[in-house]
């Protein structure tokens, strides 16, 4: 029986690892199966230019691993199960389990409201295709009335600005407001600062700094100080959260839900598992925990991919690079930052600012999508069997049912 091995999430992270197994181990051995919940591969850093009112490219999975060998099965993973070696899953059939000898988590995250009131209720964030959409329909409609309207969007981390300064750009008849809990900008250098104030200053986008949210209501945002911002969309940008999944299956996790590696991205808890992309804490080359990005995705990728390859045809566990250079933040389409960091995840004095940033903003999303589109490309021709070693199948083979191969 071949080894089954099981792909939950085709985010950026997923995807190419995907394909760099499957490019790399032998269909005479083993069986890849991904499961994710939306049809199409979404490029969630230019999600808030969806929201925006730009067309953004969307492959269909079914396209992106033609010719791999992956099977796709179109499901929402609605439990992990690593005692019985099962992920359940819903779909419109109604679902099932799903078996597995080696499991790759890479489910990723959503918006964090952080039990905010009203957030859930009222707000809308770009964490996702579905939820960007929505804000697209809302601006659409405060865009057609004629009479202007405003929008606030809460948090000033990277996709808060540039949500912030993307709305403004692609919609100048909308008031725009962005609310930082501290200094705008704060972990950029100090000219990178000055430059992110300069773009907020040209696109009109109302910056209000060290000012606290408390509360989200349909028309109005309510900060600690008693102000109260009007607001006919408000979108929450303020951090990024994991899914319970992992947790309520037993694995090792942070306390905010990442699953807990070693530095080849195996869980502590269960050798069969690993993680990559956000859903993975792992500790860079610098001692410091990896952010939630898509730099991130495509590193603990890389090492997950190697060491799977590595343990399952009897070869050397090599570690790859594990680090994060830095922040490419756009601002609109004509202008952005790009920001490296040190060792210490500290900016550098120096950065790039203008239209020389929004390019190469452009041209790494470029690269990414097409990266992720061909998932085996420019990868070993060479597949490798597996080790007489490796893991056998435990549990009945049930991957293959309704799955799109």
């Amino acid at each position: 029986m071949k080894h089954r091995i099981v792909v939950l999430g085709a985010g950026y992270a997923g995807a190419y690892t995907a394909g760099t197994l499957a490019r790399r181990l032998s269909p005479a051995d083993t069986e890849i199966t991904v499961v994710n919940a939306e049809p199409d591969f979404v490029q969630r850093l230019r999600l808030h230019q969806l929201a925006a009112g730009q067309e953004i490219e969307a492959p269909k999975l079914t396209d992106v691993f033609a010719g791999t060998g992956i099977r796709l099965r179109l499901a929402r993973v609605t439990a992990v199960d690593p005692e019985r070696q099962v992920v359940a899953v819903a779909d419109a059939d109604g679902g099932g389990e799903i078996g597995y000898d080696t499991l790759l988590y890479a489910l990723g995250s959503h918006g964090a409201d952080h039990g905010l009131p009203g957030v859930a209720e009222h707000a809308f964030d770009v964490a996702g295709r579905p939820s960007a959409l929505r804000l697209r329909e809302r601006l659409d409609s405060l865009s057609g009335r004629g009479e202007g309207g405003s929008v606030v969007v809460v948090g000033d981390g990277l996709t808060g600005i540039e949500t912030a300064t993307e709305i403004a750009e692609s919609r100048p008849g909308l008031s725009v407001a962005l609310v930082a809990r501290g200094e705008l900008g704060a972990r950029l250098s100090a000219g990178a600062r000055d430059h992110l104030r300069r773009a907020c200053d040209r696109l009109g986008v109302t910056v209000l700094e060290r000012t606290e949210v408390e509360a989200v209501e349909a028309a109005r945002v309510l900060c600690a100080d008693g102000t109260a911002l009007a607001s006919d969309a408000t979108v929450w940008t303020a951090g990024f959260a994991v899914g319970p999944i992992a947790a309520a299956g037993g694995l090792e996790v942070t306390e905010d839900g990442r699953i807990i590696v070693d530095r080849t991205m195996r869980s502590v808890s269960y050798p069969n598992v690993y993680a990559v992309g956000d859903s993975v804490h792992a500790v860079g080359d610098n001692g410091r925990p990896l952010p939630m990005s898509c730099a991130s995705a495509g590193y603990t990728g890389m090492q997950a991919a190697a060491a799977i390859v590595g343990r399952l045809t009897g070869r050397k566990v090599p570690n790859t690079k594990l680090e994060y250079p830095g922040n490419h933040i756009s601002l609109g389409r004509r202008d952005g930052i790009l920001q490296m960091v040190d060792d210490e995840g500290l900016a550098k004095p120096k950065y790039v600012g203008g239209r020389k940033a929004a390019r190469i903003k452009a041209g790494i999303l470029k690269m990414s999508l097409w990266a992720n589109s061909h998932p085996t490309f420019g990868l070993p021709k060479r597949k490798h069997r597996l080790a007489a070693a490796a893991p056998v199948p435990a549990a009945p083979d049930v991957s293959a049912e309704k799955a799109v191969a």
